[in-house]
């Protein structure tokens, strides 16, 4: 999302936290802009739908009840942004929950009276049955998936045998009881898949990967095709 659409966002989730007009020159303030392109955030947002109301002058206040196009789902899209926001909340780090549940108050928020009061009394729950606690590499994990970057680590296999490594981490699964990664392994020279639970220590390589994580994504798909297709042919036969 570019720098202009983010602030754009941000700019209408202030305005809908107010309760009283705001002025240009604070809103301006706040998000480092001048007044100019603040009055043309203004426009632009207006031009996308906003009912936002004032002036130069006199302030700015987003009416009540205001929903953006984008924003307008159906039933069973709420129920399930509802049902993955709780999951992530029960089963990720802290970092990650927090962001789920700070995610679901900011459509919740612009969602009117009645809408949002049928999402908040649903019945789709994702407890946590079995409970474990998150591994502390997570955000690095996260972090380091979204930014492309090399990392450092030690590791314990099945037998309890350590081993040092540098992997270019580019997906992570989140399962009931476990964290899996997808990496491309320099130490074996192929793809892997690491048990968060099993790493001993993590740290940033200092480099970016020489791949974009898109490309060992795809390379990483079509690898495990290739085996799902094997294992299929083997099974045949």
């Amino acid at each position: 999302m570019s720098t202009r659409a983010t602030r754009l966002l941000k700019l209408l989730d202030a305005l809908r936290q107010r309760r009283q007009p705001v002025s240009g020159v604070q809103l301006a303030e706040t998000f480092g802009v001048s007044l100019r392109t603040l009055y043309r955030d203004i426009d632009t947002l207006r031009g996308q739908g906003a009912d936002i109301a004032g002036d130069p002058g006199i302030g700015y206040q987003l009416r009540p009840g205001f929903l953006l196009p984008p924003m307008m789902f159906s039933e069973e899209e709420l129920e399930a942004m509802v049902l993955g926001t709780r999951w992530v909340a029960s089963h990720a780090d802290p970092e990650l929950a927090m962001a789920a549940r700070g995610a679901m108050d900011r459509i919740l928020g612009i969602l009117p009276e009645d809408l949002r009061l049928q999402v908040e009394t649903g019945g789709l729950f994702a407890p946590d049955w079995c409970p474990s606690a998150p591994e502390p590499w997570l955000p690095t994990l996260r972090r380091a998936i979204r930014g492309q970057r090399a990392l450092h680590l030690a590791y314990a296999d099945a037998g309890n045998r350590v081993s040092q490594r540098t992997i270019w981490p580019f997906a992570m699964a989140f399962l009931d009881d476990r964290r899996l990664l997808a990496a491309w392994c320099e130490l074996r020279g192929e793809f892997r898949h690491f048990r968060a639970d099993r790493v001993l220590g993590l740290e940033d390589a200092g480099r970016g990967y020489p791949e974009t994580r898109h490309g060992l994504l795809r390379r990483w798909r079509v690898q495990e095709q290739l085996r799902q297709r094997d294992r299929v042919t083997a099974d045949r036969n």
